[in-house]
């Protein structure tokens, strides 16, 4: 097995970040350090991250925290202030658990937490299309005009945004709440597409992570997702989750 992949499938990180690992001469294999990304470790090979070895686990883990505003998406932080894995209960810290993908500090809502990389890869690579289910309350009136814009794609600083399915709920003068649906990941996306369109976030939930709903979760609960919950997820995966494409004609978005 590749290293990076038996990194990720030991829950100490992502793909991608363990790929970083082995790349930052952090990782050792029966005490030489490795930098290769294609090299391969078999069941008798030691495996150290940081000199600390890497017990080989068979138990794989799926979490879903109703993560609340406040509260650091990392598993630790070094000015101290409260992470997503202080939210779960005794019996889970103990594991090495890491949140798939990201959500601010100040966003709560649906986080999925994991230690199989191999799971948490799949569902944030972008090739993959997870759509990920978001409610903004924006400042002001949205416009017709701007609902188009969120839907079609909207320049960044980092390049277009894809198309993403947007839906306006209710409207006043003073604010108007949406919920858009996304199949990219990228760092504050949602906040930076209202405001590109002139509407800045107030307030920001993610309210579903591909088939999984936040429904039943209260603010700091979490719960262990069913087999029949990662089937479903790696199967959405599979098959490349979503085309968030719009017509014009279609005035109310889709709802999920």
């Amino acid at each position: 097995m590749r290293l990076h992949k038996f990194l990720a499938q030991q829950g100490v990180a992502s793909r991608r970040q363990a790929e970083q690992l082995i790349q930052q001469g952090r990782v050792t294999v029966n005490g030489v350090v490795i930098t290769e990304l294609g090299t391969r470790v078999g069941p008798n090979d030691l495996v150290e991250v940081d000199g600390r070895i890497i017990e080989p686990s068979t138990e794989r883990i799926y979490l879903a925290l109703h993560k609340p505003s406040g509260v650091i998406t990392s598993v630790r932080d070094t000015h101290n202030r409260p992470t997503v894995i202080d939210c779960l209960p005794p019996k889970w810290q103990g594991h090495r658990l890491f949140p798939v993908g990201r959500l601010d500090y100040d966003t709560e809502g649906l986080l999925l937490l994991t230690n199989d990389g191999d799971f948490a890869y799949k569902l944030t690579h972008p090739r993959f299309k997870i759509p990920k289910t978001y409610l903004a309350l924006v400042q002001g009136k949205v416009s017709a005009a701007a609902i188009r814009r969120l839907r079609t794609g909207v320049m960044l600083e980092d390049g277009p945004t894809l198309p993403a399915k947007v839906r306006l709920i209710e409207a006043n003068q003073q604010t108007s709440l949406l919920e858009l649906v996304l199949v990219e990941g990228r760092k504050r996306q949602v906040k930076r597409m209202c405001s590109a369109v002139g509407h800045p976030v107030l307030k920001l939930i993610r309210t579903r992570f591909g088939s999984i709903s936040l429904t039943g979760l209260e603010r700091g609960e979490v719960r262990p997702l069913t087999a029949a919950e990662v089937a479903e997820l790696l199967g959405q995966a599979a098959q490349g989750g979503v085309d968030c494409g719009q017509s014009e004609g279609n005035s109310r978005g889709h709802h999920r």
